[in-house]
């Protein structure tokens, strides 16, 4: 396992509360609302987001054909954090948009990207809808191992106002959750998009977050790992920086 300094949750934490704090106040914003999914990075937004913000944080569980367990999950993380939060299914919606878009009948398990990035763009659409109600601003859960590699959707939950996992590898993000008090059921489970049933994180990249962290931390890995980590961050750079513009 990598090994990540001790020392250092407890100061992230304090550090990123007090940026929190700071980026809400400087928007002019009351508060903040993020995607509550049940995994571990959104769980551990949520706890940050409470102590920054306190009463004045939403979390938006949105199923999207998701499973039941991850519905519960994301409940036990509000309960257990007393989180604030909705409930609003998308199924409906999905079906709705899918189908008009593309003329064909759906159901909610397709696994190409022109349909599946529908629903982080679906809940993309929720979350900034409940930030111009409550004049809150969204904040992302992404982290930087899912960043550099471009495994999240553009203008999906890439459609973000503040990004506090950015910087941290998904190694460092379980470190800070047990800062957080997150329980271990939630650190532990296979890290999910919910993109359909069954579907992981891991098992759609075809590496594993370990790999992943240690190319990122010390630029080491087998060969074939890097290659293809490399081939990555090239073809999905586009995702990370503004559409460009002509300079005339």
């Amino acid at each position: 396992m990598l090994a990540v300094e001790k020392s250092r949750p407890e100061e992230r934490t304090k550090a990123l509360v007090a940026w929190l704090t700071q980026e809400v106040q400087a928007a002019g914003a009351k508060g903040t609302v993020f995607g509550l999914s049940g995994g571990v990075d959104a769980a551990v937004v949520g706890a940050l987001c409470k102590k920054a913000c306190g009463g004045e944080t939403l979390g938006l569980i949105l199923p999207c054909f998701s499973s039941p367990e991850e519905v519960e999950d994301a409940q036990f993380v509000a309960e257990e954090l007393s989180l604030p939060y909705r409930l609003i299914d998308l199924d409906d919606l999905y079906l709705l948009t899918a189908g008009r878009l593309s003329g064909e009948e759906v159901n909610g398990d397709e696994r190409e990207p022109a349909f599946y990035n529908i629903k982080p763009r679906l809940r993309m659409i929720a979350l900034y809808h409940w930030a111009a109600r409550l004049n809150y601003l969204v904040v992302g859960t992404s982290n930087r191992s899912e960043r550099a590699i471009g495994y999240f959707t553009k203008y999906g939950d890439g459609g973000v106002d503040l990004l506090p996992l950015g910087n941290l590898v998904k190694t460092e993000v379980r470190a800070l959750a047990r800062c957080l008090g997150i329980p271990e059921k939630i650190i532990n489970k296979p890290p999910s998009a919910g993109l359909w049933e069954g579907q992981t994180d891991e098992g759609q990249l075809g590496l594993t977050y370990e790999d992943l962290d240690r190319y990122l931390l010390t630029g080491e890995g087998k060969p074939e790992v890097i290659e293809r980590l490399r081939e990555m961050e090239e073809k999905t750079a586009h995702k990370r920086r503004m559409p460009p513009m002509p300079q005339i």
